[in-house]
């Protein structure tokens, strides 16, 4: 996992409230247990017309919104199954920040897990941003601020989420850092 201290990218607003993972990514592409490939996928029932070309009017094929690494969502983003292959999409098409008014718990908790920061910020400040498509925005994790359009404002992240997330370290890998202490303490408790 990349480490995550700050970004500066356009945005890209798909204001729809209540978007679920089967949405993101498609059931028939769950088949893989490989995170490569899946961004050809993300949105794609959205994302292209029935014959496969693209869509003109979705957000990702808007030359306005070419290259964006941060989407804002509505309410309640990615909420439904459990699917890690949610943020593998997400991550592999290049977003590697969500922002929305609410997002699903099980998701947050892949997202961060895979390298993917999700930021969860007040209706007003969704909507906000939700009117900014195409605008610059800068998401600095260290110092947990958003900046857009010279309007700044922090958000809040879960403290060992931020830290593994900065550090660039799954949870796991976390754990494997302090083997030794585990140890430690476990020894220190079977001599009681």
């Amino acid at each position: 996992m990349k480490k995550f201290t700050s970004i500066s990218s356009t945005l890209a607003v798909l204001d729809i409230d209540n978007i679920d993972t089967d949405q993101i990514i498609g059931s028939d592409h769950l088949k893989i247990t490989n995170k490569e490939g899946l961004g050809k996928h993300l949105f794609s029932d959205w994302r292209y017309l029935d014959n496969g070309e693209n869509n003109p009017d979705f957000v990702f094929n808007q030359p306005i919104t070419n290259g964006a690494e941060v989407l804002v969502a509505g309410d309640n983003f990615a909420c439904g199954s459990s699917r890690e292959h949610a943020p593998w999409a997400l991550l592999d098409f290049g977003i590697k920040v969500v922002i929305s008014s609410s997002i699903a718990d099980i998701f947050s908790n892949n997202a961060v897990k895979n390298g993917l920061l999700p930021i969860q910020v007040s209706d007003k400040k969704q909507r906000y941003l939700a009117s900014q498509n195409g605008a610059k925005i800068e998401v600095d994790l260290q110092n947990k601020i958003v900046k857009c359009d010279e309007k700044t404002f922090s958000f809040e992240i879960e403290s060992f989420a931020r830290y593994c997330l900065l550090n660039g370290i799954e949870q796991l890998d976390f754990l494997l850092d302090h083997v030794s202490d585990i140890n430690e303490f476990e020894k220190a408790r079977n001599e009681f």
